[in-house]
């Protein structure tokens, strides 16, 4: 069905009338097209940029990373910290016309947590024990205390109860509605009229052009074609800051890339073998080569979060040294070069240059590693399935490490495609959760992320400086460094 997709050229008209272009459309460029609109499922980047406009939670991450109110404009926590009380905003209205209702929010939650979806979501609400309004407001009750519940359930999109194929189309509350998609050339989403908050969206239109080259971006910004890259590669912003007619807004990324490694057989169910990869790559050159130097080694968590991530020095692994990857595989009992195939998502040219630094680093420590660059559609299909040896890809951050740690790492965690299983880190990332004493939630993640580093199912390689580049002539946009577009609804065009 996708390569059909693909030769399709018949656009899915969503809306009774087609908007045509004008200056209240802002053009965006992006590089890849969205696999599937599915906000409880789909979790590529291409899929966020869209979805992030359509689809909202409960609440919301600004541009400092905190949590601030949504579809939920106020809340209360009980003080065992197990009932959650929201006052859902009044006069929501989704984009078929429908009102959102308290059972709109259940069916949300339930169909996350139903098994049957296959949400890779699911681990960050799995204590919630119901859903459901009362005389005092919609109450979410939990099994235990959950210290990052409230940042979570910004990640949790609301859909009507009631609602049709989610992977081509799409009805949330956001402030723009989906009106035409012409697969693997471009989207057209246009203002929500009835959109909840007074004044948003200013724009009228956002369209979405699919542009896989770089160069072609780059030339499309630079002379007016496109109004904004949302995430742009170092080469291409530091050719870009030079010119006038573009600013380029910048913060340190909570997204990385890493090579991914499938534990559940030879050779990365030895903790040896993982280790020797860790201690195989070069993160300094990978950084000067693949981001140009606009990066910095990657731990289990970004830098960004100053408040949690540990720094990279303190992992033994991270001084490269192919000699002692040498001696780790002999150790593990491999015998000569031990051949290995790595997955490559082919659609993010950062992921692949990546990839090629990192096998050129492993075929000087043991390694014979051969690349295998995948299209987006085939690499996910191969990741939720867990086929795969190694893999070479790029993941996004949250602002609390349990929204990463405990999904990826946890035993049965609903991204956790490595088949990785380590009872005292089950335990610490179960603690972590539970915890609300800031202080020693610190303490648990630092022990989590010493026990991840070396002999994790992820290397992780290194977190790239998030650059979007917009013309002059935007105004309002924000920033920020989980890679959300929320702040597209404030966005206006000066002519």
């Amino acid at each position: 069905m996708r390569v059909s997709l693909r030769k399709a050229v018949l656009a899915i008209a969503l809306a009774a009338a087609p908007l045509g272009a004008s200056a209240q459309t802002l053009e965006i460029a992006t590089d890849a097209s969205p696999s599937g609109l599915d906000p409880h499922v789909a979790t590529a980047f291409a899929t966020i940029l869209v979805n992030g406009n359509l689809y909202e939670g409960l609440t919301a991450i600004d541009k400092d990373l905190r949590v601030v109110p949504s579809l939920a404009e106020s809340w209360s926590v009980s003080p065992d910290q197990l009932t959650y009380t929201f006052k859902l905003r009044a006069g929501v209205i989704f984009h078929d016309g429908q009102t959102m209702t308290a059972k709109d929010v259940t069916a949300s939650i339930d169909r996350v947590l139903d098994k049957a979806t296959g949400s890779p979501i699911a681990s960050r609400f799995n204590m919630i024990a119901s859903s459901a309004a009362d005389a005092s407001g919609f109450v979410i009750k939990l099994t235990e205390p959950s210290a990052p519940f409230l940042a979570q359930l910004s990640g949790l999109a609301i859909l009507p109860a009631t609602h049709g194929d989610l992977a081509r189309t799409a009805v949330g509350t956001g402030p723009f509605k989906l009106v035409e998609w012409v697969p693997d050339t471009y989207l057209r989403l246009a203002k929500h009229d009835q959109y909840w908050e007074k004044g948003l969206p200013k724009l009228a239109a956002l369209k979405i052009n699919i542009v896989p080259e770089a160069s072609t971006r780059q030339v499309g910004i630079a002379s007016g074609t496109y109004h904004m890259i949302p995430t742009l590669d170092a080469q291409t912003a530091l050719t870009l800051k030079g010119n006038a007619n573009v600013r380029l807004i910048q913060a340190q990324d909570l997204a990385y890339t890493l090579i991914g490694l499938n534990v559940s057989k030879p050779p990365f169910d030895n903790a040896k073998v993982r280790e020797a990869v860790n201690v195989a790559i070069d993160r300094g050159k990978v950084v000067q080569a693949a981001y140009f130097g606009q990066g910095v080694a990657g731990g289990p968590l970004s830098p960004a979060l100053t408040d949690w991530a540990t720094p990279v020095d303190k992992f033994s692994c991270y001084k490269p040294d192919a000699a002692k990857a040498k001696a780790l595989l002999k150790d593990a009992g491999i015998a000569g070069e031990l051949a290995v195939t790595i997955n490559v998502l082919g659609s993010i040219q950062v992921v692949k240059d990546v990839a090629r630094v990192v096998q050129a680093e492993l075929n000087q420590a043991g390694f014979k590693a051969s690349l295998n660059v995948q299209e987006q559609g085939k690499f996910i299909q191969d990741w939720r399935n867990s086929a795969f040896e190694a893999f070479a890809s790029t993941n996004g951050g949250n602002v609390d490490p349990d929204d990463y740690l405990n999904r990826t790492f946890r035993t049965g965690g609903s991204t956790n495609v490595f088949k990785y299983s380590n009872a005292g880190l089950d335990k610490l990332l179960d603690d972590g959760r539970r915890t609300t004493d800031k202080a020693q939630r610190q303490k648990i993640y630092t022990e989590a992320q010493q026990v991840l580093a070396c002999q994790g199912p992820i290397s992780h390689v290194a977190y790239g400086t998030l650059f979007t580049a917009v013309r002059s002539n935007v105004k309002g946009y924000e920033l920020i460094a989980t890679r959300s577009t929320r702040y597209l609804r404030e966005t206006s065009l000066d002519k």
